[in-house]
């Protein structure tokens, strides 16, 4: 599977070992179980896996707050079982990706409880500390609803350390050589045990100010750990979690030397408000200040992850706009300011034509597709539940018992089932829509075909084509052979808008989509209920002359 460029062309799926199977039925997901699913998987038609954190942990941020680095928490497996996974998903074509939380650590960690015991020790350094809290640098905290400030006492230490997210989770002083060389080793080790890279956490925060300098320096980072990677495989990659400014997002790929690819923040606040309010302009301001990085990496594009919808790249008026629309009248759902804890089928009411197409869009667009589970089936979050844990349910495989996902007592399961309303397991499960060609999850499905069917889609140039229409978005990818035109119809009413089409109705072809079409005369008319979709791909050695 040597293939160093094999991200580009990839669509990946992402997964919390915790709640995807439970193969021992303790109410807990594991790997055992999750090799018990790779077929599915497979089924899907994604070639790489997201795995997130499944490390020792106290387990107060989700697995985010490590407790050791080179372990698989034993509630989850065995380091012997994660080995057989990553073979049987390397039997299927199927990469592998793990999270890698290099900012900070849990206060359970043995690092820092040597640290906070003992001073003189080389592990004190590990971590950033003040005598005087009221001089030390001071930043607002990721967290600000639930945390005061970045600076907690620790009695034993009797100091302050440094955090910018919970108080439970100290910041690593990645200034320091010997925290590099452990974060370092932790790469090595993970390469050897068969993963095929990396996504680094909270990567802007690693670069802020805190002890080293600053923004720009604290690049170095990064080019250090793909130094690292490629020494070890020559097709190792590296993905950022960087909620930065546009205009600092390209610096993360340090002209191709620190990361492979981007989560693309600004396009996915865009996107899934466009879809939502059935409005084309987020899309073109989104165009309009992402800087172009075809030449250093690629972005990784995504319509939910599992933390919550961040809107803080959208305008203001906007982003108050998104907060009353999309969310309860309670505000139930809106979390640290910035977004709601609330997954794609609740932003779009359940509307299984909607997801589909918003899916359509993100699969058509250049760039890594990144697929949250349980979005191909679109369930819903449990807002019952505290913070981002509304969106970290179980996978809902059937109508049975705890949506299939085990066989333990409900009270033992580690976050419950979505079991009431509309998203209950009992009306939306992978069984009931998986024999069913109409289904959500057979459409995503063909839109994953249909993308990997076309791996030229992500070397082709893109511009946004005029619809005529606010309410249909329509763009264009072009290679030296091939010209692809995609449209979607965000409306609640029939459009039928013409566009330019180079491409003589014979040698045009429908990929994907069951919008309606037709080719005469240099232009293209389409012909798009609401909701509808349909990719056309031509051939330019036939152009009409």
């Amino acid at each position: 599977m040597n293939e160093p460029e094999w991200h580009e062309n990839a669509v990946v799926y992402t997964l919390d070992v915790k709640t995807f199977n439970d193969s021992d039925g303790d109410g807990w997901g594991d790997f055992r179980g999750l090799i018990q699913k790779l077929d599915y998987i497979d089924s899907l038609g994604v070639d790489c896996l997201w795995v997130r954190p499944f490390y020792p942990s106290p387990l107060r941020d989700n697995g985010y707050d490590v407790a050791e680095y080179r372990a698989v928490d034993d509630r989850l497996g065995t380091l012997s079982e994660f080995e057989e996974f990553t073979t049987r998903a390397h039997e299927r074509g199927i990469r592998v990706l793990t999270d890698l939380v290099f900012n900070h650590t849990s206060r359970d960690h043995e690092w820092f409880q040597r640290a906070r015991t003992d001073p003189e020790s080389g592990y004190h350094d590990y971590y950033l500390w003040t005598d005087h809290v009221e001089d030390a640098y001071n930043t607002v905290n990721i967290f600000p609803e639930y945390e005061d400030g970045v600076w907690s006492y620790d009695e034993a230490a009797a100091k302050w350390y440094f955090h910018q997210f919970y108080s439970h989770q100290p910041d690593l002083n990645v200034s320091n050589p010997a925290v590099r060389d452990e974060l370092h080793d932790v790469l090595r080790f993970w390469l050897d045990k068969g993963v095929d890279g990396f996504r680094i956490d909270a990567a802007h925060p690693m670069t802020l100010p805190k002890g080293h300098h600053g923004t720009e320096e604290g690049i170095w980072l990064f080019e250090e750990m793909k130094e690292i990677v490629r020494a070890e495989r020559d097709d190792a990659v590296l993905l950022a979690e960087a909620d930065d400014e546009p205009e600092q997002l390209d610096r993360y790929f340090a002209d191709g030397d620190a990361f492979d690819l981007l989560f693309n923040f600004v396009l996915n606040a865009h996107m899934v408000y466009a879809v939502g309010v059935t409005d084309t302009w987020p899309l073109y301001r989104a165009d309009e200040i992402l800087p172009d990085v075809s030449e250093v990496g690629q972005w990784a594009n995504f319509l939910r992850n599992h933390d919550e919808w961040n809107l803080l790249k959208l305008p203001h008026d906007t982003l108050e706009h998104a907060r009353e629309y999309f969310g309860p009248d309670d505000d139930s759902s809106w979390l640290f300011g910035r977004g709601h804890r609330l997954r794609l089928a609740d932003l779009y009411a359940g509307d299984h034509d909607r997801i589909a197409m918003a899916h359509s869009l993100l699969l058509s667009y250049p760039g890594t597709p990144v697929v949250l589970s349980g979005d191909e089936i679109g369930m819903g979050a449990d807002l019952d539940l505290p913070e981002r844990e509304s969106v970290r349910t179980p996978m809902q495989w059937d109508d049975s018992q705890n949506a299939g996902f085990s066989e333990a007592d409900p009270a033992e399961l580690y976050n419950p089932v979505v079991d009431e309303g509309q998203f209950s397991y009992e009306h939306v499960n992978v069984a009931s829509q998986t024999d069913d060609p109409a289904s959500l999850l057979s459409r995503v499905r063909r839109l994953v075909a249909a993308r990997q069917r076309h791996p030229e889609l992500t070397d082709a140039s893109f511009h946004i084509a005029d619809s005529g229409h606010h309410d249909v978005f329509v763009h264009r990818l072009d290679t030296d052979d091939t010209a692809f035109l995609f449209a979607h119809n965000f409306a609640p009413d029939y459009r039928e808008p013409v566009l330019q089409w180079e491409v003589p109705d014979a040698d045009t072809t429908r990929v994907v989509g069951d919008g309606g079409f037709h080719v005469e005369d240099g232009g293209v008319t389409f012909l798009l209920d609401p909701c509808d979709y349909v990719w056309l791909h031509g051939d330019k050695a036939t152009e009409c002359s």
